[in-house]
């Protein structure tokens, strides 16, 4: 068995975070505000949802399909570091390297997977807010 053969992978979408607006002072009310602006997390809580599951052998060799190499590098990204983020960034990337791999003819797991992924970089580029925290599991 390769290396990648145990484990699985999450995908999971950070869409909102949480502030009860009761625990801060008016005072600090903008620095907190100004804070979710930039992106600091200062008792912020994060709100994932989780969006997909695949075991990390299936997840290997969906990657490895993939045809555009600098796509394949940041997926793989997973493999070597254990987690990998996708932003607003990646989406003109990734989008059009998983498009061949969601037609109808495309054999599954790697169709549906390559669909959830690309209306999650749908969204993204409508809200680019949104993105991934893709993590690599037990």
């Amino acid at each position: 068995m390769s290396e990648h053969a145990h484990g699985k992978v999450v995908f999971w979408s950070l869409r909102q975070k949480f502030l009860d607006k009761e625990d801060v002072p008016e005072q600090s009310r903008q620095v907190v505000y100004y804070s979710l602006a930039i992106g600091h997390h200062v008792g912020i809580i994060d709100c994932l949802n989780t969006e997909l599951t695949c075991d990390l052998a299936h997840y290997s060799q969906w990657i490895e399909r993939l045809e555009d190499q600098e796509a394949q590098r940041k997926m793989r990204g997973l493999l070597t570091f254990g987690e990998i983020n996708i932003d607003a960034s990646h989406v003109n990337l990734l989008a059009p390297a998983l498009a061949p791999l969601a037609e109808e003819d495309r054999p599954e797991p790697f169709r549906t997977w390559s669909r959830v992924l690309m209306r999650l970089l749908a969204e993204i580029q409508h809200e680019p807010a949104i993105y991934l925290i893709v993590k690599k599991g037990e």
